[in-house]
C-alpha cells in the first residue's frame, strides 16, 4: 500500500489585531505548498475565535484589495480538533454531527500575535499531541513579550539596546513618575510599544519628552505592559532568517543573507501602513543588504545566537540595528515571522538558494522529524 501525503493542517486567521495578516501569509503558503508532497486541510480562526473549515483555494483568494487587506469568512462551516487514540482527527461540525474525519500529521500555525504567535496555541497542540511548524510554547512566549525576550538576550550575552518596561500599575499609579523616569534614562527619539504586539501595531515614535504621554495611552490600548526603547539616529534596519536543522545536522542552524529595510519618510519608521499598505517609493527591500563582509558575519552569527537563547524551533527572524559607527544591536527576534511571497523572511531565503516552495517543505519536515517535547 502506497505510504500517505502528510496531512497538514493550515490554521490561519485568529483572534489578535494582526488576523488580516495573517490572511496574507496563508494566502501566500496555499500558492506556493508543494501539494504533491503534503495533503492540506485548513483551519480559519475567526476574530472572536470561531474555529472554520476552509480550503485551499479559498485561502489562496485571501487577498488585498486596494487598501482593504482580506478577513476570514464567518459563514463557513464550525470545524474542531480532536484527540482519539489513533492520532489527531480534524472534525467539520454541523449541529451534532461531526463530519469529515480527516487523521492529521502536522500544524502549520500561520498566525501573528496573541493566541498565536504567544505560546498558547502551541500549548494546545502539545496537549493534542500533534506535532507543529515552529517554536514550542517557552520560546514562543518569552518571542512575543519584547519585555522577556530582552531580559533573555541580555542575560545571554547579547548586545540590546537601552529599553524601559513600564508594568501596568505603574502606569495607572503614577505616570508623571514613568514619564520622568524614561526621560532620566534615555534619549529622543524613542519607540513606544506594546510589549506582547507585532506588525507595528500601537507602535509609536517619540521625538521629544511632550509626545511621550500620549503614545504610552496609545501602546496601552493594545497591551497594558508597554516597552519603550531607545532610538538609534540614523541606524540602518537589518533582518537575517534563521532556520533549525534541517535533520543532515542534529545541531546546526541555518542563516540566510542579510537584508535591508529602508523607508523613505522624514521619520524612517516601518509602521504598518509601511508594512502592508506602503505608497509608491515609500519603502525599499534591499536584498541582501550591502554590508561588508565583517558586519554580515556578525549579523549571521548573532542570529544564531539570539536563536538558540531563546530556544527556538523550526524558524525565526532576527532584526538588527546597525549603528553609523558599525555597531550591531539586536531590536527584536520574531518567531513567526510575516510569510507572503514578498516578505523579507521567504526573500531571504530565496537570495540564500532556498526558494518559497522549498522553504515551506523543510519547515514541514523539520517538525515532522522534531521528537516529542514531553518524555511519557
Amino acid at each position: 500500500m502506497a505510504q500517505h501525503r502528510p496531512r497538514v493542517a493550515l490554521i490561519l486567521g485568529g483572534q489578535s489585531s494582526e488576523h488580516q495578516i495573517s490572511c496574507l501569509t496563508a494566502a501566500g503558503v496555499a500558492k506556493a505548498i508543494d501539494t504533491e508532497r503534503f495533503e492540506v486541510h485548513g483551519i480559519g480562526i475567526s476574530p472572536s475565535g470561531i474555529w472554520h473549515r476552509i480550503d485551499l483555494p479559498q485561502i489562496a483568494a485571501l487577498q488585498k484589495v486596494g487598501r482593504q487587506l482580506p478577513e476570514l469568512d464567518q459563514t463557513l462551516p464550525r470545524a474542531s480538533l480532536l484527540r482519539e487514540p489513533e492520532g489527531v482527527e480534524l472534525v467539520t461540525r454541523d449541529g451534532d454531527r461531526l463530519l469529515n474525519r480527516v487523521r492529521l500529521d502536522v500544524a502549520l500555525v500561520l498566525l501573528h500575535g496573541p493566541y498565536g504567535e504567544d505560546g498558547t496555541i502551541q500549548g494546545q497542540l502539545e496537549m493534542l499531541g500533534l506535532p507543529y511548524v515552529g517554536s514550542g510554547v517557552a520560546a514562543s512566549a518569552i518571542g512575543m513579550d519584547k519585555h522577556l525576550m530582552k531580559v533573555s538576550l541580555a542575560a545571554a550575552g547579547l548586545p540590546v539596546g537601552p529599553y524601559e518596561t513600564i508594568l501596568p500599575t505603574q502606569w495607572q499609579r503614577d505616570r508623571e513618575q514613568v514619564c520622568q523616569r524614561i526621560n532620566n534614562r534615555l534619549e529622543y527619539p524613542v519607540f513606544v510599544k506594546p510589549a506582547r504586539g507585532g506588525s507595528s501595531v500601537g507602535i509609536g515614535r517619540v521625538a521629544e519628552p511632550a509626545g511621550l504621554a500620549a503614545a504610552i495611552d496609545e501602546a496601552v490600548r493594545w497591551d497594558p505592559k508597554v516597552v519603550v526603547e531607545q532610538g538609534f539616529v540614523g541606524a540602518r534596519e537589518i533582518e537575517c532568517a534563521v532556520l533549525g536543522p534541517n535533520g543532515q545536522d542534529d545541531t546546526a542552524v541555518r542563516t540566510s543573507r542579510p537584508g535591508e529595510i529602508v523607508v523613505h519618510t522624514e521619520t524612517a519608521f516601518y509602521d504598518f501602513d509601511a508594512k502592508y499598505l506602503p505608497t509608491e517609493g515609500q519603502v525599499e527591500l534591499r536584498i541582501p543588504a550591502d554590508l561588508d563582509p565583517e558586519t554580515e558575519q556578525t549579523v549571521q552569527q548573532l542570529a544564531g545566537k539570539c536563536f538558540a537563547a531563546l530556544g527556538c524551533e523550526g524558524l525565526a527572524r532576527v532584526d538588527y540595528f546597525v549603528t553609523p559607527t558599525g555597531e550591531v544591536v539586536v531590536n527584536e527576534v520574531n518567531t513567526m515571522p510575516g510569510f507572503t511571497e514578498l516578505s523579507m523572511f521567504p526573500s531571504l531565503w530565496q537570495v540564500s538558494g532556498l526558494d518559497y516552495p522549498a522553504l515551506i517543505t523543510d519547515l514541514l519536515e523539520q517538525a515532522l522529524h522534531r521528537p516529542n517535547t514531553v518524555v511519557r
